[in-house]
């Protein structure tokens, strides 16, 4: 009905639109980005994010309130209490119609004001502005109005609960009548929050809760409003955020314990959960690492079982190839053959590895090359290190002396020949692995360039194989080849190359072998064996200690028993009693156990590595012997011992022939082998030849093939003054001195016959006789020569090799071609030089040992000064060889004693 010109209109408020929940019911908030949760949430602090402010901006009203004119705009003032325009909504002035419905008016004015303030962007219903407004309105009206921060409707929150009786409160609750309903769930969820965490006060700012009862009804559903909302209701916010974010207020307030308990479990339940998961994370790796080993594993066990297979198949053609050489042997000594020469050095990768300059040491017995004497020998080398001109040049004018040892014009058709004759093959792995220490077989196997020229070289002709240490490569080399190996099998090689092996064959010959005994690996084995070897060989003074699979002195050590202080002791109670008594086991024992006590000690404080650079001490001795196995052997026991080495070619036909034999030359220590002098002048030659002859017999029966190389020492019996000769050594290898010795033969045209031990070299043919016409027979007078393989200087490097041999022409240091007498020299190498051979050859043994001393004295002082001697072992050499020229001179002296003795016996 119209009342004063003003037309009623329907009122509805929001509360009528949309659907309150249950009292009571406080559903927990939407896990928003930002917001916060109550009961079973994240604080504020496990997000580390500032509160944000409710966003109502998007939030429209369902029902838009149409004005009715009364009368004109201009003509209503605003009251005192009207609010400023632009800050919040726009009231109109309460009509009179209006004035007799309290609870209408009440409701309006609640709803009004409980509209958050991003309502404000709404199209404003009024079409006035606030400029007019602000025109219109008295100035006194503006004084009495009150500040816009200030709360109209505050209320206090004591302990989380709400006193209903409060002034306050009722004030706030008579203003906000109308929307009442949606203000209760934000009251009881604030009340919620502030009980939980034992809030003791909260101002609330009855506006803002309002607005945020409000924002809940249009933006967030049915859901409880999040805590940044009803935090942001709070005057006092700052403090009771502060609160909420000290550590464990949650578990002081009502539910406390059993947040606290839930808190608990799900840590509890997080810890198992995260150990079970990095149990499984472990066990799935465990699981991975396991299938890739087991795979790795397969692999190379196939890889291992074709390699296997390969090898067999290698082997049985190698024993094909070798029966077939056995057969043919004889038929091939006498055509024309071609010998490829692989000077390759098998040992295992730990002993190449400590080897020093260790190509050149393969390629010290380039001197094989001297094979070509035989015209129908064909020699193909293959170098383990490249060759320059020099060196190249320098062979190939060496090996122009023919047979008879004339030497023919360079331009000459024999000459060609023999350039022709030899062939010298660098393997290309060596570019592929210059620092991996491969032997010669190794690298010659990876490189089918080399391969393919060395199989064209030898295809449809007669070839065989003569290497050096035996290595699983050389079948390998010897089946791409298709060619036969004149050595044994590596496992034949490896079985009977080391010292305890050598030392059962010569047992199984039957030759004399120092006391001594192998296959030690134990120490108190060592102990025990020299304890009661030394009780049963009294008179030996000095014990030698020598590894398995070791070669040029490096793995031997020596002690000498004066140092122990119970042999003065033992040695009195032994010439007491006597030979016969003392070779009783009751006599014996009390001393084996005394030197079983001392032995340690002894060893510890006397026993002296013959090698320093591979083993400077004992310790590191004794821990690679018991590791690599050895034996312990008696030194002679003389002051004057000389030992020997014979070189043996144990043919496939079943012969056994000697092919070098010489005295040998030492280095430091005596226990070193640096040269030889040839032929040997120490034992008889038909004792050393059935020696011989029984050792080669016994490799034959061992299926050792090839060639070996014999050592043996020789000294007189300080007992019965008798001469005896020890077999102490085993080499199954093409020797050095072998090597040498055909050199020797092919500059000088000579022959070696060592039944007889001599070198005999074809003079300058003679003249025709005036007389007659028929020529004089060749005449051959004996020479011997002085050979040693390795000279190592520091100082050579410096000189290039012209140079050097123009230094040594301007000395009188070089060979005569006519007299087969004078030097020759072997080179190693074109790059580091430092590392040489020499020969000198003369009438007599003597002569041959002085010019080799001189040789090295002056070389030594042409290339060295005072302050830079350099690394040599020309010193210790030399030393060595004045030795044997003192004792060559006595035993000259004490011969020509004997003659004129016998002499004089006969004349009286």
């Amino acid at each position: 009905a119209a009342h004063q010109g003003v037309i009623s209109v329907p009122r509805v408020g929001l509360s009528t639109v949309v659907s309150r929940q249950q009292p009571g019911h406080f559903p927990l908030a939407r896990p928003e980005a930002g917001g916060l949760r109550t009961a079973g949430g994240p604080r504020l602090v496990d997000l580390g994010l500032p509160l944000p402010a409710p966003d109502v901006s998007s939030l429209q009203t369902l029902v838009q309130h149409k004005a009715a004119p009364l009368h004109a705009r201009e003509a209503q003032p605003f009251p005192l209490s009207a609010e400023p325009p632009g800050d919040r909504p726009v009231r109109r002035r309460k009509p009179l119609t209006w004035s007799k419905e309290p609870g209408a008016a009440a409701g309006r004015a609640g709803r009004e004001a409980g509209r958050p303030a991003s309502l404000a962007a709404l199209p404003p219903t009024p079409p006035t502005t606030p400029t007019s407004r602000r025109a219109d309105r008295p100035e006194s009206s503006l004084q009495g109005r009150p500040a816009a921060a200030v709360c109209r409707f505050p209320f206090t929150i004591a302990c989380g609960r709400v006193d209903p009786t409060a002034a306050d409160f009722c004030r706030f609750k008579q203003q906000f009548c109308v929307p009442w309903g949606g203000l209760v769930d934000a009251l009881r969820a604030l009340e919620t929050l502030l009980r939980q965490y034992a809030v003791p006060l909260a101002r609330v700012n009855g506006e803002r809760l309002a607005e945020c009862g409000l924002g809940r009804d249009l933006a967030w559903g049915w859901a409880t409003p999040p805590v940044s909302a009803l935090l942001a209701t709070l005057d006092n916010q700052p403090e009771v955020l502060a609160l909420l974010l000290r550590p464990g207020q949650r578990y002081r307030g009502e539910g406390g314990v059993e947040a606290a308990a839930v808190r608990v479990q799900a840590w509890w339940r997080g810890c198992l959960a995260r150990a079970d998961y990095l149990r499984l994370l472990r066990r799935a790796w465990a699981g991975d690492v396991l299938a890739l080993a087991l795979w790795r594993r397969l692999q190379m066990r196939r890889l291992r079982e074709l390699l296997q297979a390969r090898r067999r198949r290698q082997l049985e053609s190698h024993r094909q190839r070798a029966q077939h050489l056995a057969a043919n042997w004889k038929h091939i000594q006498s055509s024309t053959r071609t010998i490829i020469h692989i000077p390759s050095l098998g040992y295992s990768q730990s002993q190449r590895s400590q080897l020093k300059d260790f190509g050149i040491l393969q390629n010290t017995q380039i001197s094989r090359l001297a094979d070509i004497r035989d015209p129908n020998v064909d020699v193909i080398y293959v170098a383990p290190r490249p060759l320059g001109k020099d060196v190249t040049g320098y062979y190939a004018r060496l090996l122009e002396l023919q047979a008879s040892g004339a030497p023919e014009s360079p331009s000459g058709p024999s000459s060609l020949g023999n350039l022709k004759r030899f062939t010298i093959i660098t393997p290309e792995a060596l570019d592929y692995f210059p620092t991996h220490r491969m032997c010669l077989s190794t690298l010659l196997k990876y490189s089918p360039h080399a391969l393919r020229r060395i199989r064209n070289l030898v295809q449809g002709r007669r070839a065989y194989i003569v290497g050096g240490v035996a290595h699983v490569d050389d079948l390998a080399v010897a089946d791409e080849l298709g060619v036969a190996i004149l050595g044994p099998e590596p496992d034949v090689a490896r079985r009977y190359g080391t010292k305890s092996g050598g030392r059962g064959v010569f047992t199984g010959a039957e030759v004399a072998v120092p006391p001594g005994h192998g296959g030690i690996h134990a120490l108190p084995e060592l102990h025990e064996t020299l304890a009661r070897l030394m009780t049963h060989n009294m008179e030996v003074q000095r014990w030698i200690f020598k590894m398995d699979a070791e070669f040029g002195g490096r793995g031997t050590a020596y002690c000498d028993v004066c140092h122990l202080s119970c042999h003065g002791r033992a040695l009195q109670e032994y010439r007491r009693l006597g030979p016969v008594l003392w070779s009783q086991q009751w006599t014996q024992e009390p001393v084996v156990q005394k030197y079983v006590e001392q032995i340690p000690a002894w060893l510890a404080r006397h026993a002296r590595p013959a090698n320093a650079s591979c083993f400077p001490d004992w310790a590191g001795f004794l821990k690679a012997f018991l590791r690599r196995g050895g034996l312990v052997e008696a030194y002679p026991p003389s002051h004057s011992v000389t030992c020997l080495t014979v070189d043996l070619l144990l043919e496939p036909g079943g012969e056994v022939s000697v092919l070098s034999c010489g005295d040998q030359l030492h280095g430091a220590g005596r226990l070193e082998t640096l040269g030889s002098c040839v032929p040997q002048a120490s034992v008889r030659p038909d004792a050393l030849h059935a020696l011989c002859s029984r050792v080669g017999r016994a490799c034959l029966q061992r299926h050792i093939l090839g060639y070996v190389s014999l050592d043996l020492a020789t000294f007189l019996d300080p007992c019965t003054a008798e001469q005896k000769v020890w077999a102490i050594d085993l080499d199954l290898r093409y020797s050095d001195q072998l090597a040498l010795t055909q050199l020797l033969l092919l500059v000088t045209g000579a022959t070696l016959d060592c039944r007889s031990c001599r070198l005999l070299v074809p003079l300058p043919t003679q003249e025709k006789s005036p007389e007659t016409e028929s020529p004089s027979k060749h005449a051959v007078g004996p020479r011997y020569a002085v050979l040693v393989n390795r000279l190592l200087h520091t100082n050579l490097s410096i000189f290039y090799h012209s140079v050097f041999f123009s230094m040594c022409k301007a000395h009188g240091i070089g060979y005569d071609t006519k007299r087969k007498k004078g030097t020759v020299f072997v080179l190693h190498d074109s790059s580091d030089r430092h590392s040489i051979g020499m020969l000198t050859i003369g009438d007599d043994l003597l002569g041959s040992l002085v010019t080799f001393a001189r040789n090295l004295s002056v070389i030594h002082q042409e290339i060295s000064s005072p302050k830079t001697q350099g690394d040599t072992n020309f010193k210790d050499l030399l030393k060595d060889i004045e030795g044997v020229l003192q004792m060559a001179i006595q035993n000259k002296e004490q011969a020509l004693e004997a003659e004129t003795s016998e002499g004089l016996s006969e004349y009286c």
